[in-house]
């Protein structure tokens, strides 16, 4: 029984793998870029100035949805052991930790250095992911991230000002945002390999007992008691509004999780800028912002480093099942001693005929 591992079969094998991925970084785009806007509209039509409490409502949705897709049978929660929970704690502390951080360092710094020093995440993601997973880039994936950090710079060109202790304390953000994609990554393809909705359901209680616990600390639920006791500010619309919000959270945890599995940190992080930038676009058309030429030319910039990247990272992926199937190729052939003992018929035994086919080449994701 013959099997074609010829270079260009194993490529398209891999094509209808890679069009997943690009559907799912598609829906995890509309997902994140539409929680973003809704946010925002929460946050101004509704004057709901309660950062932590949003975020408990996106935890607690989390949660009820990964329990309802586990009472519906859509997946089986993995058995884990008290080593395996500790590491889920502490990934529920990291999600937190990285909101609270990315908070107080807002009040420090301006909106724009915020943004400018967060869009170095995929150089830290790269930076670590070398040092502590022994992961290596080519160049080509090395030069196609400079124009998309550069470009979210000029895109959100602004007033520059911050403190010494705001400066710190956002480095330490984009540092936590790193390390907490890479993280993700990890969980789910490492030793644990968790279904990405195992992964929320483990995470989800725990942040969302935590951001109680913070809004606490700050006082925000004390504000928040306030707010709802004036007449006419908790009303139908705002509950309603907050359900759809918590629908969409979910939606895009479950969307951000399921491509960071399928896809990589760095990518992921590559991601983040370029919806940094079109949620501009978007803030432009929807609520009619002014931005300058400098911004203008940023986002052209960031959307075109991103299709940059995204090519780079294509023609790399598709390379590699090619080279695994002339490996293979390579090493399972006879030499010419066996060869000739074949052909006079002087090698026998019962191995069977199969046994040094190629039966099937499966290229690792990234």
């Amino acid at each position: 029984m013959g099997v074609d591992s010829s270079p260009s079969h194993a490529t398209t094998k891999s094509e209808p793998r890679l069009y997943a991925t690009w559907l799912t970084l598609g829906v995890y785009f509309t997902f994140n870029l539409a929680l973003t806007l809704y946010n925002k509209l929460i946050f101004s039509s509704f004057h709901f100035h309660f950062p932590w409490t949003l975020t408990t409502v996106h935890t607690l949705f989390g949660t009820i949805g990964c329990y309802l897709c586990v009472l519906t049978g859509i997946f089986v929660p993995a058995p884990l052991g008290r080593r395996e929970k500790m590491v889920m704690l502490a990934f529920s502390v990291l999600y937190t930790v990285n909101i609270a951080i990315s908070n107080v360092s807002l009040n420090l710094v301006t909106v724009p250095f915020h943004q400018v020093v967060r869009s170095t995440v995929p150089l830290f993601t790269v930076v670590l992911s070398t040092i502590f997973l022994s992961k290596s880039y080519s160049r080509a994936i090395y030069i196609s991230l400079l124009p998309i950090v550069c470009g979210v710079i000029f895109a959100t060109s602004a007033d520059y000002t911050f403190t010494t202790l705001g400066l710190v304390l956002t480095l330490l953000g984009t540092l936590l945002a790193a390390i907490k994609t890479i993280t993700t990554n990890v969980v789910q393809v490492g030793p644990l390999k968790l279904h990405p909705l195992d992964l929320l359901l483990r995470m989800s209680p725990l942040a969302c007992a935590q951001t109680v616990l913070w809004a606490c600390v700050t006082g925000e639920a004390t504000e928040l008691r306030m707010w709802a006791g004036e007449p006419g500010n908790l009303d139908g619309r705002i509950v309603l509004a907050l359900v759809v919000n918590g629908c969409l959270a979910f939606g895009l945890n479950v969307t951000s999780f399921v491509a960071n599995k399928q896809t990589s940190a760095l990518t992921m992080c590559v991601a983040g800028n370029v919806k940094q930038v079109l949620s501009i676009v978007l803030s432009v058309v929807i609520f009619r912002l002014a931005i300058t030429t400098t911004n203008a030319a940023g986002i052209m910039i960031t959307l075109l480093g991103g299709i940059w990247y995204t090519v780079v990272e294509y023609r790399e992926k598709t390379a590699a099942p090619a080279v695994a199937v002339t490996s293979a190729m390579f090493e399972l052939e006879p030499s010419g001693s066996t060869e000739r003992l074949l052909e006079e018929g002087q090698v026998v035994g019962d191995q069977d005929q199969d046994d040094g086919e190629i039966i099937q080449v499966i290229s690792p994701t990234a």
